[in-house]
């Protein structure tokens, strides 16, 4: 059976990641394929609890470090209950945030050393890469005001200040510029059309799904 294929959604907070995961799951599944959304952390019932560890409280209740650790620990998981069974039925997975943001988060705007995090993800995640990573990007005064106008719950991160989501933001350009074959930069600044275009360009352009 061929594997399906694993495409992930990568960015700061309030870039628009969800709404257009959601788009590209139903135009996929209209072109007749198995998709599996999910998000992380979280996507499975053990990963799940870990997001409610991770994604509440005060915004300095977790060191770096071990947020780290606990996004591992969810990933892996994760991983081993929902992706990597639906890949091996040939399915397509689309997810909401992987590895890319703890490097970004937990590292580049956290301060977390890259050989812990290079080794986790060398450890944990035994080849199970995406196909596509699609980043979306924007300034983060523009994603912070977009993130607390639909504030629920899970405002951890937003309260982190604005330096941290500006070393945010620039972790996330470093990682596609440094992966340009596995990652698409997606400019989400603009309406929701014009973002699923780019998206959709992306997809169809890279991965050879038709519309």
């Amino acid at each position: 059976m061929t594997r399906g294929r694993f495409i992930t959604f990568e960015g700061g907070e309030g870039a628009g990641k969800s709404t257009q995961l959601k788009r590209l799951v139903a135009r996929l599944q209209a072109s007749g394929h198995d998709v599996v959304a999910t998000r992380e952390p979280g996507g499975s019932p053990g990963a799940e609890s870990i997001r409610e560890l991770v994604l509440k409280g005060s915004a300095d209740r977790w060191s770096p470090v071990t947020e780290t650790l606990l996004m591992y620990a969810a990933r892996r998981d994760h991983i081993e209950r929902v992706i990597r069974p639906a890949l091996e039925r040939g399915a397509w997975v689309v997810c909401d945030r992987f590895a890319d943001s703890t490097r970004a988060y937990q590292g580049a705007a956290g301060g977390t050393a890259p050989d812990l995090i290079s080794a986790l993800e060398r450890h944990i995640l035994e080849g199970t890469r995406p196909d596509l990573t699609l980043v979306f990007d924007l300034p983060p005064d523009v994603g912070l005001e977009r993130a607390h106008a639909r504030a629920g719950s899970e405002m951890r991160f937003e309260s982190k200040g604005m330096a941290f989501h500006q070393r945010l933001r620039d972790g996330f350009q470093a990682i596609a510029a440094a992966e340009p074959d596995r990652c698409a930069m997606i400019d989400a600044t603009g309406s929701l059309e014009a973002v699923e275009a780019q998206v959709w360009a992306a997809v169809s352009g890279r991965l050879g799904v038709d519309a």
